[in-house]
């Protein structure tokens, strides 16, 4: 970390500032609205964001920011800037905006990308003058793509000082732990013959891909019950009256730590060689990045859960129990002072990835309670840039503090 004293501010030019955030987010509501049903409604797949990315790049440029695009080697990824380049402290807010194949914004990362746009357009309203540099980060390719964890490999978080952002839910919630995980695409090779006329010379590469999920439920009775493996068969032949000679499954390996996926790719690894060899097949694996396990900041969420309950929300206490999901802000925050909160868009019995949950990202309550988290957010950069020693408060609970694993 290298930082540079932020200048006093006095608490009346503090006051003045957060006051010009939530006059920010007032004028900008209906423009954030819209951003976030216009994404709703143009759902794309993972570094597909052409669309969301033009879109969300023209907005920073209209709101002052200069624009870098694309970054990391993804066309769809971008930077937004203002402030001195390169100046500390630098302040990241995050936006997502892919979709899920099938059903839409059902992850709600329309309400990401509007949410993370207000929030850095509120910032930079309440700071004519950015006392550092203000970034507003376009990471694609959530979905399973590792969009962030591509770009923190190519540099674009270096010299970060602290990363925002938040995700949609059922309840809100400044603090949750989230599972490491990666994806495993198993390639089974086998013979084609005549199903009926001459099976016995055929090599069923379809019964070793079916045997290896026989294997991995028998696996479950031997793994720690907060490990999680699910899979899909993504193809299972051309015709009924050939033997399959190709069969393809794509599986997701989730634990509490990167270790405990790598650990567990190797046995699920070796349910598939042993139905192939069963099978007379043979297997192919392509492991995809890990999404590291989540490391919150204490001070930053506080911070948040402060200025989130001032808009009218109540932020429940920390859940770090019971099942979650998996995301690339993981690997951010092992390297960064993050927060990733979670925001109620719907109600407590819908789940994510879902219809409903796509429905309901699209809903009234859904815009209010982005409007109320991209207030949030803009109020806690602006305390990054002017409470002096925040930041180093924040490196300092980030250096003496390990990811959120359950016990």
């Amino acid at each position: 970390m290298t930082t540079v004293a932020t200048e006093s501010a006095t608490r009346p030019e503090i006051e003045a500032a957060h006051a010009r955030v939530r006059e920010a987010i007032q004028a900008l509501a209906p423009r954030l609205v819209e951003v976030s049903l216009d994404l709703h409604a143009h759902p794309e797949l993972a570094f597909q964001e052409h669309r969301s990315a033009d879109r969300l790049c023209a907005e920073l440029k209209d709101g002052g920011f200069a624009v870098d695009r694309p970054v990391a080697g993804l066309d769809t990824a971008f930077v937004g800037h203002r402030g001195s380049t390169g100046a500390h402290p630098r302040v990241a807010v995050l936006m997502e905006y892919d979709a899920l194949n099938g059903i839409g914004h059902a992850c709600g990362h329309n309400l990401i990308a509007a949410g993370g746009l207000g929030a850095a357009l509120a910032a930079a309203k309440a700071l004519p003058e950015v006392p550092g540099e203000l970034l507003a980060i376009g990471t694609p390719g959530e979905e399973g793509a590792g969009g962030k964890i591509i770009e923190l490999e190519q540099g674009v978080f270096d010299g970060v000082d602290s990363a925002i952002m938040f995700h949609p839910g059922n309840r809100n919630q400044a603090i949750r732990h989230a599972t490491a995980c990666t994806h495993i695409i198993m390639r089974f090779y086998g013979k084609a013959a005549h199903a009926a006329g001459s099976p016995e010379k055929g090599i069923n590469a379809l019964n070793a891909l079916i045997h290896t999920f026989v294997q991995i439920d028998a696996l479950r009775q031997h793994m720690t019950e907060t490990n999680r493996i699910h899979g899909i068969i993504t193809h299972g032949g051309d015709a009924p009256n050939v033997v399959p000679e190709y069969a393809e499954g794509n599986f997701i390996v989730r634990s509490f730590t990167s270790k405990g996926v790598e650990e567990l790719v190797e046995r699920v690894k070796a349910c598939a060689q042993g139905a192939a060899l069963a099978a007379g097949a043979r297997v192919e694996f392509e492991i995809g990045r890990i999404y590291a396990e989540r490391k919150n900041n204490r001070v930053l969420a506080d911070r948040f859960t402060q200025y989130l309950e001032a808009t009218g929300e109540k932020v429940e206490p920390p859940r770090l129990k019971g099942g979650t999901g998996s995301s690339d802000i993981g690997n951010v925050s092992l390297v960064l002072p993050t927060i990733h909160p979670y925001m109620g868009v719907a109600g407590p019995d819908v789940p994510g990835h879902s219809r409903e949950m796509a429905a309901a990202a699209a809903g009234e309550r859904a815009q209010q309670a982005m409007l109320h988290v991209a207030e949030a957010m803009a109020h806690v950069a602006v305390d990054l840039f002017l409470e002096p020693g925040l930041v180093e408060k924040a490196w300092e609970a980030f250096r003496s503090t390990g990811a959120d694993i359950p016990d």
